[in-house]
């Protein structure tokens, strides 16, 4: 009965250790980026020596994968799915700009790192790919009722893309001074735009 009482109690204390080691790697991605953070950093952030976060992770990939599921647990992208039932295609592309701007800001800290870093980070590229999967299914689920064919779908499908984009959202609030709701006017005006021969 000891024994089993230590062994949950070991239990216990490696999953905290884990825990520990992947909320210190979430909050130093959001300061440096993936690409700047160190093995040795996430130790001392954690309060542990470098050779247990390697226990817990054995290498690189294997942080940033428990740090990108720790993080998407904690902010999940927005659901598309509700968006296809909206018929009204602006209607649709107003709610799932709120939605995706609302998200954009709340995530800013850590995606502008993540995304300036996973374009010269390899382990970076590669665990934003649900990330970025996720934007091109979104732009698909809001391509109905704009009445888009051969070329025009291609428009509409960039013109989707570039108002989801976190880049353009930055860029609209953070650098040209909108709202999040003048950003989505002037989106769904370009979105609109798009679809003019």
């Amino acid at each position: 009965m000891a024994r089993k009482y230590e062994m949950k109690r070991r239990a216990r204390r490696q999953e905290e250790t884990r825990r520990r080691i992947t909320e210190a790697t979430v909050e130093l991605h959001q300061a440096l980026g993936p690409a700047n953070t160190t093995i040795s950093a996430i130790a001392e952030r954690a309060g542990v020596q470098r050779l247990t976060v390697y226990r817990h992770f054995p290498d690189e990939r294997a942080v940033l994968s428990a740090c990108s599921s720790y993080y998407e647990a904690q902010n999940p992208v927005p659901d598309v799915d509700p968006w296809t039932r909206i018929p009204d295609p602006e209607d649709r592309l107003r709610r799932a700009l709120k939605e995706t701007y609302a998200y954009h800001r709340r995530t800013e800290p850590m995606m502008t790192k993540v995304l300036r870093d996973a374009q010269i980070h390899t382990p970076t590229m590669e665990v934003t790919v649900p990330y970025l999967r996720h934007w091109d299914r979104a732009r698909y689920a809001l391509v109905a009722g704009w009445g888009a064919e051969d070329q025009r779908l291609k428009r509409l499908l960039a013109a989707l893309g570039h108002a989801l984009d976190f880049w353009t959202w930055r860029s609209l609030v953070r650098e040209q001074g909108l709202t999040d709701e003048e950003a989505i006017e002037l989106m769904v005006g370009m979105v609109r735009s798009s679809m003019r021969d």
